[in-house]
């Protein structure tokens, strides 16, 4: 099983985004000699904690590794009384999917890379977060890329029949709650709230065939081109999200480079369903983490 996680030295912090707004994180590092710095951005609507199995074990082979949750969910929300565990209503919160790349991503890249400076920097985007890569400022100064389920999410591209309940869930039930409520609340179907700004511009790119690239206010897409570093993309054979066509779009932004795109049968992990999530699954550590790590870690 290789080094346990007694092997890793596990905190909970504060990381600062681009204008200051408190972002909760954890930092994962090996209690041995730090090799390689990793970053790992989370998925939409997914908190940070999803992660900390994967991290740990990145930590095991040697890498210091940051989580963290975008502002507005996980413990970036705000809370409702100053020292409480209870979140503050997101209405009137601002914030978009753009903020969360270029004030948050942007911030906790520039926040390892300045911590690491002498180690490999891998970054580890699954689902919006390979996205947010794109959109970096900063992305220049990233190693190696590794998306996990990665893709550009037009409902289209998605599979049948899963596109027509996304369609129908973000459009006919989020939207509507969204307006009236003031932000999207998770119990609708997300599994967690989020800011009003950023659920709607995240419709608007379900909406839109090649996804964020079609939105005529996001200057940031012009950041594509500047990330030069190695890019591997996982595709899970069944995630009914990031399918083959959906990963390949998401790609196609970097113009720099030649993004290695590999598909990933359920079987060649031993199991039954990976889908969009499953590749965080503790029950991967020897399959799917070992070979992610031993890419991760091929840039010495």
């Amino acid at each position: 099983m290789g080094p346990g996680l007694d092997d890793v030295f596990i905190d909970d912090i504060t990381v600062p985004a681009t204008d200051g707004y408190p972002l909760g994180a954890t930092l994962f590092l090996p209690r041995a000699a730090k090799r390689h710095a990793v970053l790992i951005n989370s998925a939409t609507a997914v908190p940070r904690r999803r992660y900390r199995g994967f991290a740990s074990y990145l930590a095991t082979r040697g890498c210091a590794v940051l989580t963290y949750d975008y502002r507005g969910t996980g413990d970036s929300r705000p809370k409702a009384i100053a020292g409480s565990d209870q979140p503050a209503s997101l209405v009137g919160f601002r914030a978009s999917m753009a903020d969360w790349a270029a004030r948050d991503a942007t911030a906790a890249v520039a926040w390892m890379r300045e911590r690491y400076q002498a180690l490999p920097f891998a970054y580890v985007g699954h689902s919006f977060g390979g996205q947010a890569l794109g959109l970096l400022p900063n992305n220049s100064e990233i190693d190696r890329a590794l998306f996990i389920a990665a893709q550009a999410g037009y409902w289209r591209l998605m599979a049948t029949p899963e596109r027509y309940r996304v369609y129908a869930l973000l459009k006919f039930v989020g939207v509507p709650l969204t307006r009236a409520l003031g932000y999207m609340p998770g119990k609708a179907g997300l599994g967690m709230d989020l800011p009003k700004d950023a659920f709607l511009q995240w419709v608007g790119w379900v909406a839109s065939p090649r996804y964020l690239f079609d939105d005529p206010t996001l200057a940031a897409v012009r950041n594509f081109p500047n990330y030069t570093g190695a890019l591997r993309a996982l595709c899970m054979s069944d995630d009914p999200w990031a399918t083959r066509p959906a990963v390949d779009l998401l790609c196609s932004g970097f113009t720099s480079i030649r993004p290695e795109i590999v598909m990933v049968e359920p079987a060649d992990a031993g199991a039954r369903k990976i889908g969009h999530f499953g590749f965080f699954r503790n029950e991967h550590r020897n399959t799917l983490w070992r070979g992610a790590a031993e890419w991760i870690q091929a840039g010495e």
